[in-house]
């Protein structure tokens, strides 16, 4: 469940990071000819907000203390030298980075927005729009309304990945913005109820689209070294969507139409998000794939700087996109070179959402209640400012600490703080400080779920797929995502009328602890590895 407002501007090396080197001209292995820069600053760009660790995250820009390389993203590669005598010699060649990412992060941001927003702008105005349509008695279409856009995000997610294979990122971006632009429209504008479930199936389509090509694109066009910190802006720009559509739905209660003007809104963003793609680059990865060299190497000196060109493309060719394979179709994804990272991908988006997420944050108004916290509008924001928080300290610990001890992390303190809240509904000896403990449980769950099981899956997924499943692995798992979602929302009241909110919670600590077993012995760590070394690890080419 990821806004940072990015800028152009650098982020500054203070150690005076040099690239290695004088002007000489050295011969990769495929005797390209490449030549290695004068050793100058690094710089490239990065805006974001507080500080943490070595960064310092400012209005300017970001610099990295002393110590820190965070714009030599790409590790030293061995080229050979081409002597005068003939002769070869290993060196290690290291080009400045002098483009920037961060605005094109950015744009593709304005999805992850869409996707929060369009997720939590219906529970503030689903009452007033039932009204003002005529469905107020009417509990079953209140739930078409509802669940329509998950089925229509289910299509969209399957969708996203062939797109993107077939068309690239940046056009299934600007294909995308037309069912989120119509939706909004349609929803903003619908006098009766079929008009809005069409417009809320339109605007499903147009997040699942988003939320397998947004941590697509970003993982594709990151450097290695901050990769994780730029992934994980993917969720916070979701947890900021929900929060603007609990801001957007402040003044309902002095102007019950304005349930209009919340969906109109969202059509502001997908626009943008259109316009930004029209010049944003392609990711040279796809490029690669495609053949199409000389475009890829325009788009990385776009996102890297020219002298970047050479040892972007020999890595990418080193991995084998420029190979003859061909594009992977969808049975290929349960071959026995995949099938295991595929497998990995979906089971980490099942677990996220048979953690219990959405029943925790269902219930936490009535849980706030108990605790004497009577505004609703109080009780989501405590829940939405703790994902925040959480999400904005893994980002900070992302490229530091590492994904997978950041999953395990996670899953241990949502299983601990299930296992209060089970506790604080059953236990006797709790029961006069059964409302708080439930308050802290609540906190502490969302708190830990943003650490880790919340953005990590998204990041980690484009990051251990092989370029060319890459995207339809992404749309499978992200599948997975939706349709657990769908069945957890269908079924989840049944089940906690049939056993009890306190033995619900205790199945859910459980699945957290499998989830940890799980991520112990069949996750591995990303951090600070370039996807093709990580491609050559995990799915070698046979």
């Amino acid at each position: 469940m990821q806004a940072i407002n990015l800028g152009a501007n650098g982020f500054l090396v203070q150690n005076g990071s040099r690239v290695f080197s004088a002007s000489s001209r050295f011969k990769n292995k495929n005797s390209t000819a490449c030549v290695i820069g004068t050793g100058k600053d690094t710089s490239c760009g990065l805006r974001l907000w507080s500080r943490c660790g070595g960064l310092e995250f400012g209005p300017v820009g970001v610099r990295v203390g002393a110590g820190s390389s965070v714009c030599s993203y790409v590790k030293s590669r061995s080229v050979k030298a081409q002597a005068s005598d003939g002769d070869t010699t290993p060196v290690k060649s290291q080009s400045k980075s002098s483009g920037s990412v961060l605005p094109y992060v950015g744009v593709a941001s304005l999805g992850a927005i869409l996707f929060g927003y369009h997720l939590g702008v219906v529970n503030g105005a689903l009452e007033y729009l039932a009204k003002d349509l005529g469905i107020a008695e009417n509990a079953v279409l209140q739930g078409w309304i509802v669940s329509t856009l998950l089925a229509g995000a289910t299509v969209g997610s399957f969708t996203g990945g062939s797109l993107a294979d077939q068309f690239g990122r940046t056009k299934t971006f600007l294909l995308d913005a037309i069912p989120l632009t119509v939706g909004a429209f349609l929803c903003a504008t619908a006098t009766n109820v079929q008009t809005m479930i069409i417009g809320r199936l339109l605007a499903g389509i147009g997040i699942g689209i988003s939320s397998a090509i947004v941590p697509l694109y970003i993982s594709e066009i990151s450097p290695t070294e901050i990769r994780g910190t730029l992934g994980s802006i993917n969720q916070l720009f979701i947890c900021i969507g929900i929060l603007a559509a609990l801001v957007a739905g402040l003044p309902l209660a002095s102007n019950p139409l304005w349930w209009r003007t919340m969906f109109a809104i969202s059509a502001i963003p997908s626009v943008l998000l259109a316009l930004g793609m029209t010049i944003s680059p392609e990711s040279p990865r796809w490029l690669v794939q495609q053949k199409k060299i000389d475009q890829a190497e325009k788009a990385i000196k776009t996102l890297y700087g020219d002298g970047k060109v050479v040892e972007v493309m020999a890595d990418l060719s080193a991995s084998g996109q420029g190979s003859e394979e061909q594009d992977a179709g969808w049975f290929d994804l349960f071959s026995s070179r995949y099938f295991k990272v595929v497998s990995v991908g979906a089971a980490l988006f099942l677990f996220q959402q048979l953690a219990g997420i959405n029943a925790v944050v269902y219930y936490s108004t009535s849980v706030f209640r108990t605790a004497g916290v009577a505004s609703d509008v109080a009780a989501s924001a405590l829940v939405g400012a703790a994902n925040v928080f959480g999400t904005m300290i893994a980002s900070s610990l992302m490229d530091k600490k590492g994904r997978k001890s950041l999953l395990i992390t996670s899953f241990s303190g949502m299983a601990l703080s299930m296992l209060l809240l089970s506790l604080s509904f059953t236990w006797k000896v709790l029961a006069p400080y059964s409302g708080p403990l439930a308050v802290i449980g609540t906190v502490l769950y969302v708190l830990s779920f943003s650490l880790g099981a919340g953005p990590v899956p998204a990041l980690l997924l484009p990051e251990i797929f092989a370029s060319r499943i890459r995207a339809k692995a992404v749309a499978l798992s992200l599948g997975m995502h939706w349709i657990s979602n769908f069945v957890i929302g269908l079924y989840f009241l049944s089940v906690v009328t049939k056993f009890g909110i306190s033995k619900v919670y205790l199945g859910f600590a459980s699945i957290c602890l499998l989830a940890v077993l799980y991520i112990g012995s069949n996750v591995v760590e990303t951090k600070g590895r370039s996807l093709e070394d990580i491609e050559r690890e995990l799915s070698p080419a046979t």
